[in-house]
């Protein structure tokens, strides 16, 4: 990522597990991993498994982290479909980087990674539509709204629609505005 901004992607350590399982103790991030990232020993083998993913060619996680190695959130690109160059962008922030545009530059930062150096051509992304801060994020890193898809996901019971954002390799780079995320 642009070292002007203070922030880096960096590849998931063992050291920083104490810090993903602070950030998953957070309500909001509650649904952002598929078992329960609730104690140190959990947070390791998340990690592990994002090293796994990259091996696999079937996921690139990134820890985003300030000038002094402070883990401020991740960025993914996720589902890696080699045969079509396209993959799916996610990302969470811990509850103390969010509102700071964190998420929108490390979207940007990762979308500019995977067109040059992982030669993906499409990055989809998806919000639930009651989530416009999610929605700032896509729109500000240079995710095009394509559509909604009604009720995708199931959070405790209840079923919401989803809005999907992509980004082609050929878009014009988004242009960055300090005063939004």
């Amino acid at each position: 990522m642009d070292g002007s901004s203070g922030l880096a992607l960096r590849r998931w350590k063992t050291e920083d597990a104490r810090a993903v399982t602070t950030a998953f103790a957070d309500p909001l991030m509650r649904g952002q991993s598929v078992a329960p990232v609730d104690s140190v020993q959990a947070a390791e083998r998340w990690i592990t498994a994002r090293g796994d993913q990259w091996a696999a060619d079937s996921a690139y996680s990134f820890a985003v982290v300030d000038g002094k190695g402070l883990v401020l959130g991740q960025v993914c690109v996720g589902s890696v479909d080699r045969r079509h160059a396209v993959g799916w962008v996610s990302y969470w922030t811990t509850a103390t980087a969010r509102g700071q545009g964190i998420a929108s530059r490390a979207c940007r930062a990762v979308a500019r990674w995977a067109f040059d150096d992982a030669e993906l051509f499409r990055l989809e992304l998806g919000h639930r539509v009651n989530n416009p801060a999610s929605c700032g994020v896509a729109r500000a890193a240079g995710f095009a709204v394509e559509g909604q898809q009604r009720q995708k996901l199931e959070y405790d019971g209840v079923r919401f629609d989803v809005e999907l954002h992509a980004r082609l390799a050929t878009d014009a780079e988004p242009v960055w505005n300090a005063a939004r995320p």
